[in-house]
């Protein structure tokens, strides 16, 4: 299960599941200033919305992971009793508009581009990476060929041995 990271410092706190980017109900529902409750209720009540592309059942393995992080609350006494649904941007956005309220609509503008910065910001990182990568193969080629030029120049530095030295003058 070693396919989980956290991708996001600030709030909403988006991470990586089954390698997609999603953000979870617990997350999802203090950005849209309503309860987790209230967020799965109104998940369920519109099935048709939220197509397995859309929402995550996050299975026991990740969720044992996910309270290893203090991603979440562990079960339990005052923890969640159900596994958490996690929503991909697609599906945060197809929160706000079950939800239908002022404050879903404008926090759903704040999802997105939360999700935008991180593409971005991945993207970022790609363009870094394969620079450095070509930066790497350059510095590979330059030193097989100093390499080489060392090799060639190698003998004309060493001394020449006494017996071919010419002696200069009359002798």
């Amino acid at each position: 299960m070693g396919d989980m990271q956290e991708a996001g410092g600030g709030i909403p706190r988006i991470i990586v599941i089954r390698g997609q980017r999603v953000i979870l109900d617990q997350d999802l529902a203090k950005v849209y200033g309503v309860t987790t409750m209230a967020l799965n209720q109104a998940v369920r009540r519109n099935p048709k919305r939220f197509p397995s592309r859309f929402c995550l059942t996050v299975e026991r393995e990740e969720v044992t992971i996910l309270i290893s992080q203090n991603v979440i609350s562990s079960f339990g006494w005052g923890g969640r009793r159900k596994p958490p649904l996690a929503f991909t941007e697609h599906g945060a956005l197809m929160v706000a508009a079950v939800l239908n309220s002022d404050r879903a609509v404008a926090m759903s503008i704040f999802v997105i581009e939360a999700f935008i910065r991180m593409r971005e910001e991945v993207a970022a990182n790609a363009f870094i990476l394969k620079r450095l990568s070509d930066i790497d193969r350059s510095l590979i080629v330059h030193d097989e060929a100093l390499r080489d030029l060392y090799q060639k120049l190698l003998p004309l530095l060493a001394p020449q041995p006494e017996s071919e030295k010419r002696k200069i003058g009359f002798g």
